[in-house]
């Protein structure tokens, strides 16, 4: 038995959530999903991939809840059961001495928010003293390999479940940032709203996924495709298929990738000169799951007439950099002195 449980990183999503465990890698990577029963006394019935498998699939009375709601705790207990179910099933229970805990958070948390995560977090098995809480932004600019200590500007932009952040970094910390509560969830809602008003039809939230990954788009196409959809007729409440023209999807989709540009272009706005133009070197550097929408880069791209560099794994690196955290307990000391680690008790 180790008495001396293992450091691990935390990346805390809306949609999924990873766990990174030193000298171990991710050993964690399921959606940040309960199956609940009951309203009163509330019964756990599945968590992360068993829950994912039953969605859509279960009894009466069953609900499927995601905690994390726009990069906010809105269920506190079951983040809490949540974080347990993780943190054990990456590094076992049988510790005298708790794992330290490094957790991925909004760069806009507020004081309440980040108290709330601390406490799930010391419930859910972390060493009270040592949970620290890192910018979102900022562990995936770590985990991407850039120059985050350097006295160079790099502006990331990372597309979460959630949330999309927006944030220029230099010498350790967040010069400036912008998160907005449109994501991957908010692009599946698009698919869903678009074939609700248009077809009088209901599909599911892995349906809609499925169809922004394989038909979805930030560009319009030249090869117009006819998409066979299948939900439940809202007027008669039986199963109804349609066909639907990809060249839709796409339309859905300009709503929310318009709003992240806005908010890039916001921030640049706001950047010192210094900074843009290390930024106008370098490009911008797309992560999250999120920044995979089909020909997004390209996108933005054309339109910021920026470089636009998308990670090699974008889903991996915000988990990567709080796992480098975990790896190199010294880095901490990098941050507390750049007054970038918000780890007050407050």
């Amino acid at each position: 038995m180790a008495i001396i449980a293992p450091d691990i990183g935390i990346d805390l999503g809306t949609s999924n959530t990873l766990v990174h465990v030193r000298k171990k890698g991710v050993q964690i990577n399921e959606p940040t999903l309960l199956i609940v029963t009951g309203s009163e006394k509330r019964t756990i019935k599945a968590i992360g991939q068993d829950a994912l498998a039953l969605v859509g699939r279960t009894s009466a009375g069953d609900v499927a809840i995601r905690p994390l709601q726009d990069g906010t705790v809105k269920d506190f207990d079951l983040t809490e059961i949540i974080l347990r179910y993780f943190i054990r099933k990456a590094i076992g229970v049988s510790h005298l001495v708790k794992p330290r805990v490094y957790i991925t958070v909004p760069s806009r948390i507020s004081p309440v928010e980040k108290r709330v995560i601390r406490e799930a977090a010391a419930s859910a098995g972390a060493r009270k003293n040592a949970i620290h809480l890192i910018d979102k932004p900022f562990a995936s600019a770590l985990g991407s390999g850039l120059p985050v200590f350097e006295p160079e500007g790099s502006m990331v932009v990372d597309i979460g479940g959630g949330t999309t952040e927006v944030a220029v970094i230099a010498l350790g910390g967040i010069v400036l940032s912008r998160s907005i509560p449109h994501g991957g969830i908010k692009m599946d809602n698009v698919i869903i709203d678009l074939i609700k008003h248009e077809h009088n039809m209901l599909i599911g939230d892995r349906m809609a996924e499925d169809i922004k990954i394989d038909w979805g788009s930030a560009l319009p196409s030249s090869d117009e495709r006819k998409v066979v959809v299948r939900g439940r007729d809202l007027i008669t409440g039986l199963p109804q298929t349609a066909e639907i023209a990809s060249s839709r999807f796409y339309a859905a989709l300009q709503e929310p990738c318009q709003k992240i540009l806005d908010t890039i272009r916001e921030i640049l706005d706001k950047t010192p000169p210094e900074l843009c133009s290390d930024i106008l070197r370098k490009g911008i550097f797309l992560v999250g799951g999120g920044s995979q929408l089909y020909g997004l880069d390209r996108f933005l791209a054309s339109e910021l007439n920026l470089p636009i560099t998308l990670a090699k794994d974008p889903m991996m690196t915000a988990v990567n950099g709080v796992g480098t955290m975990a790896e190199h307990s010294e880095l901490l000391q990098k941050l507390i002195r750049s007054n970038f680690l918000r780890d007050d008790n407050a």
